[in-house]
């Protein structure tokens, strides 16, 4: 697959970057991965006072956590959740900014970063059991937000509505949409030949689990989360290089988006101006903002 459509798979799958090697995902090298703790003694509770990358133990396998900043103690925990083959090196310019007022962490999903490798297939259900696990350990009883992009806002939003004692507040960076597989099987049709063609057969191959994290995104409704404040934020521009399908996948990805407004009374749905797929990094000032608005808000329920 040429440089130009890796870089576009981008936005209709998961996350990626140009010059990647599965489509929607990008090769994470080990020296991209350098950190500087490392610690994989259990611990009860949370820790609020250490600052840094250590790993600890969830549900038998090493997770790679990163944690930075204080904050009241009924001020949430903002939990920053990447996208598909991204680790948490990727918000680490987010995370900094954000830790100036409050406490943040990140973590690398099995799979991905320095984590272990999943030991087979994931599900939604496997990667809820991770999250509660890395959650226990870094916020304990605290609520937490969760700021995810791409498949970490997936994941995101299909964890809060079964953990509305845990979860109050979300911010969904060009999270991956509801129904992706359906979406981009209609957007593109099989009829479809040359670039095109290579999105749709390696999305839908992604989707079934020929991905780092072996991570089946299957195509589900959206549930409600409650009356949570949830904050939706899309790319402006996407799909230019394939310019004969491009209208219909921004169409499919709108419509993606908008579906997520299901998750709460209190949902509200934005594009951030200038933005490709990675809008916490081409906006970061857009990404800040939503993520301190929806704490402020979470913080005062």
């Amino acid at each position: 697959m040429n440089r130009t459509l890796k870089a576009t798979a981008v936005a209709a799958t998961c996350c990626a970057v140009a010059g990647a090697g599965t489509i929607g995902y990008r090769n994470v090298t080990a020296e991209a991965q350098t950190h500087r703790a490392s610690d994989t003694t259990a611990r009860h509770g949370h820790d609020d006072s250490f600052s840094g990358t250590k790993k600890i133990r969830v549900e038998g396998h090493s997770v790679n956590v990163s944690c930075s900043g204080h904050s009241a103690h009924r001020q949430p925990v903002v939990v920053l959740m990447a996208g598909g083959g991204d680790g948490l090196d990727t918000m680490a310019d987010l995370q900094k900014t954000l830790s100036e007022k409050a406490r943040v962490c990140s973590y690398d999903r099995l799979g991905e970063g320095s984590s272990d490798q999943p030991s087979g297939t994931q599900t939604v259900n496997d990667s809820s059991k991770i999250l509660t696990g890395v959650l226990d350990r870094i916020a304990g009883d605290r609520p937490v937000v969760l700021a995810g992009h791409s498949l970490g806002g997936l994941i995101a939003a299909r964890y809060a509505p079964d953990h509305r004692d845990r979860v109050k507040g979300l911010v969904l960076m060009d999270a991956t949409i509801p129904a992706l597989t359906a979406g981009i099987s209609k957007a593109i049709p099989a009829s479809a030949t040359g670039p095109a063609a290579e999105l749709r057969d390696q999305t839908i191959a992604v989707n079934k689990g020929q991905n780092p994290e072996k991570f089946i995104i299957a195509d589900a409704k959206v549930r409600s989360a409650g009356n949570i404040p949830v904050q939706i934020i899309k790319h402006e521009s996407q799909y230019a290089e394939v310019p004969d399908y491009g209208p219909a996948l921004e169409q499919m990805w709108t419509e993606g988006q908008h579906q997520w407004l299901a998750l709460s009374s209190r949902s509200s749905i934005s594009t951030a101006a200038g933005s490709g797929h990675y809008i916490h990094v081409d906006r970061p000032d857009i990404a800040v903002k939503a993520i301190q608005r929806v704490t402020t808000q979470a913080t005062l329920r």
